[in-house]
């Protein structure tokens, strides 16, 4: 088994968790069965390295917060001539520890050793933190 990488993205226009889970619902009559699809426009390079076990880490209003595995990654095109690669992910969200980002553009590489942890399963089912509270604690590196 060679290195792993997980990928690092804005999840735009989600205020909290349950609106990424929610955008996802509304879309799945569209994806593949037990899949999420999410388009980008870079291939990731490292493509082998993200397809031995990478996640797509999801940084939702400056923190991140979830997680998804990424299983495939797949050429789109939208009739634009613009190659995109479309990121295949397992459909579970999985809930991580709050960790600060700041806002950037496409999508970064994380190292595994950089990557929150996942919470433990059922802590998703929480109330979560308002975001502002999330991020505050996250940057005193309280969780």
């Amino acid at each position: 088994m060679g290195s792993m990488i997980n990928l690092l993205k804005l999840c735009v226009g989600a205020d909290s968790v349950e609106d990424l889970l929610d955008w996802q619902r509304s879309q799945r009559s569209h994806w593949p069965e037990g899949k999420a699809i999410h388009v980008t426009r870079m291939w990731p390079k490292r493509e082998a390295e993200v397809l031995e076990g990478g996640s797509l880490y999801w940084v939702i209003k400056g923190v991140i917060l979830a997680r998804q595995r990424v299983v495939d990654l797949q050429e789109v095109n939208l009739g634009d001539g613009i190659p995109r690669c479309a990121l295949v992910l397992d459909q579970e969200v999985i809930r991580t520890e709050a960790a600060p980002r700041r806002p950037f553009q496409g999508w970064r590489y994380l190292d595994p050793k950089d990557s929150p942890r996942d919470l433990p399963k059922g802590r998703g089912k929480d109330d979560p933190l308002p975001p502002a509270l999330a991020q505050a604690l996250a940057e005193l590196g309280l969780h």
